[in-house]
Formats: C-alpha cells, structure tokens, sequence
C-alpha cells in the first residue's frame, strides 16, 4: 500500500491493471497532471447514454443525447450578487459546482422552473432568513443524478428526477439554486420524474403542484365540496382546479380568469369559468366551502366562503377567516400524486411562450413578473 501512495501517475497507471485484473470488475481510469497535481478516475458507472423526449407519450420528433463522463469544478450559472430587480441577474461561466452532502444527490439539470418567490427572493423580501450571496436562483428542477452522496438511499446515477429543492421556501433557500448546470439537493426532495412527461413539463410542477396540495389539505378538502380558484390559469391555480377534481373529487369547481382563458379553465375541467373583467365574485348568487386566492384578492374571497369554510391566501394582504401558509417541499407529496400525472388526470401546464433558452433568464423573469403566463415558465435547454 505504502508503495501505492508513492507511486507517480505511470506506476499507479500499472499498479490499478495488476490490481483490478484480480480484484475489480472493469471501469476506465483516466488520469491527469495539472498544476495541483491532480489525479482522478471516471467509474464506467458515470458514463450514462440519457434519452431526453420532447414528448414522451409518442414517438420521439426529436432526441437530445447528452453523456455524463465527469463533473466538472466549474459551471455555468445565473447569479446575483445583491439584492434588486431582474437587472442584478448575470450570467457567470466559472460557478464552482455545489459540493454534495451525504443526504444529497447532485442534479444535472435539463430544466428549470420560474416562481414568484424567485423574484421577491432577488428583491430581498426576506433576506434575515435568505441563504448568503451570491445567490444562484431556482427553486423547481428537472434532471438527471449525476452523483449520490453516502446516505442515500434509494436513487442512483442515471435516475431522472424533479423536485422543488428548497424544504422551506423562505428559511434558508439555498445558495445554489436550479438556474444552473447542477444543482445539490437532498434525496428527501425528490421524486422520480413520470415516465409520460418530459423534462420541460416536469419542472414546471413541484412547487406549484406541492403548494396546490398542500393548500387543499389545510382547509380539510374532501370528496363533496366545492371550490373557487381565483386565478385559475395561473401556475397554482392550473393544478388547484386539477386537484380538487380529480383527486380530492370536488362536487363543483370555480375559477377566475380573464376572457381569452376562459376556454382553458374549461378544459381544465372547471365547471364554472368566472370571467374576472366582467364579473364580480361578490355578486355570485352561490358561496363555497373553499375560496383558493392565488392572486391577491383575500378582501373579496372571504365574502364568497360559506359559514366555517375556508379561505386560503397565497400572496397580498390576509383578511379573516383567510389564512397563509409556506409551502414544504416534499418527495413524498411528488411521488403520491405521480400516479395522477402518469394517468393524465393531472396534466402540467406550461406556458405557451416557452420554453425560454437559458440565453433568455432575464426576459422569462420579466413575463413572471407581468402576470400574463399561463401555467409556468420554464428554462429550457440548459447547456
């Protein structure tokens, strides 16, 4: 052993072929000089042909193949460096690769996900319980595990998964989000990704699909009642609607909209679609055991709740009976409604605009920030 280590990189070379013949199933060795002196090998377990479908539920009209050979040290990112507007975002190329812990698998990333915690994030909303900066932003990833650390226990390289990787949207998000080539993130996170949905679709769930559930599950939702959805094309309110539905079996479903969508929330399977520009909620001549805020409007929804009902408000001010919570990301929420994605009872919507190439972060934050998407914005390619 002690000649091993004192060994140069050519007697080590030979000293691995006598070693292995012997001992070791087959994997390639490579080794390399560098100013650090570095030397490192590349399992054949590393190297993995992946298969990424434009849409999986047919015949493939085009394949992306990419092989993962090694991790790099460095990668290309979106950061900022303080607190502010889209304009502090810029695009780095030599971002150190986040270093995996041992509950932690590392993510290649094929897409990623836009919400609007990433910008009140940037902005610095709640920077005493922020991660320090810089910060590379993204919460919602869709990917492939390139790496596992030692307490994992159940995904392996090669696996295709998607998650939201911040537990706690608001406590200590991490530093080194999805908005990246890689991205670190504890297997308690995630879900294997569905076989009929590609990369693009499933980054666009997680956190809109746990904060929908979570939501539904606090006001004690259940087969039978029934509930309004104030934006319902929105990226929450998209699945809200699909949920209470086709999950939690909702009596009747409402959902607000402007004119041009009122078509989409049809199809979404809302039995009432509310054109928000010509109508009021609070002139509705029925109320609702739910009220889903998912635009602002707490002040309105609580007059539209039945007796002991409840209101729930994702974003503005809170007006009683209204309540506000902070979504959890949680695998196991992923993996108990992936049996809903792969049926197609839940669909993932993402908006038509998109996908926006990882060129375009900056333009794909503005149109978060103007309200208009449909579903959600994702990034995609990412190199």
């Amino acid at each position: 052993m002690a000649a091993i280590l004192a060994s140069t990189p050519s007697q080590l070379k030979s000293h691995y072929h006598s070693i292995s013949s012997k001992f070791c199933p087959p994997f390639s060795l490579s080794l390399r000089q560098s100013n650090r002196k570095t030397i490192g090998y590349s399992p054949a377990s590393s190297r993995i042909r992946l298969r990424v479908f434009a849409n999986s539920q047919s015949a493939p009209a085009s394949v992306v193949t990419s092989e993962v050979a090694s991790v790099p040290s460095e990668m290309k990112a979106w950061v900022y460096g303080e607190y502010g507007g889209v304009d502090v975002l810029k695009f780095d190329t030599s971002v150190s690769v986040p270093e995996v812990k041992e509950d932690q698998v590392l993510i290649k990333v094929v897409a990623a996900a836009l919400n609007p915690v990433d910008g009140k994030r940037m902005l610095g909303k709640f920077k005493a319980t922020d991660s320090p900066l810089p910060t590379v932003p993204g919460y919602d990833v869709a990917g492939v595990v390139v790496k596992v650390g030692s307490q994992v226990k159940e995904l392996k390289e090669g696996d295709e998964v998607y998650g939201n990787i911040n537990e706690k949207a608001l406590d200590g998000p991490k530093q080194f989000g999805s908005l990246a080539e890689y991205t670190a993130v504890e297997e308690k996170l995630l879900a294997l990704k569905p076989k009929n949905i590609d990369f693009i679709q499933a980054a666009g769930l997680p956190l809109a699909i746990e904060t929908a559930y979570e939501g539904l599950e606090k006001t004690n939702f259940s087969a039978g009642k029934s509930i309004l959805v104030l934006n319902g094309a929105g990226g929450v309110g998209s699945l809200v609607i699909q949920l209470a539905k086709n999950v939690f079996g909702a009596s009747k479903v409402a959902a607000t909209a402007s004119t041009g969508k009122l078509e989409f929330l049809k199809s979404l399977g809302v039995d009432l679609a509310i054109d928000y520009t010509k109508e009021n909620i609070e002139d509705l001549p029925e109320k609702f055991d739910v009220v889903y805020d998912a635009i602002g409007q707490c002040d309105k929804a609580v007059k539209v709740v039945k007796e002991g009902g409840s209101v729930v408000a994702l974003t503005g001010a809170v007006t009683p009976p209204g309540f506000r919570f902070v979504v959890t990301s949680d695998g196991a929420v992923l993996k108990k409604l992936n049996p809903y994605l792969e049926s197609g009872k839940v669909k993932p919507i993402v908006d038509p605009k998109g996908p926006f190439p990882f060129s375009q972060v900056v333009e794909a934050f503005a149109y978060v920030e103007s309200s208009r998407a449909t579903g959600k914005v994702v990034i995609h390619p990412i190199p």
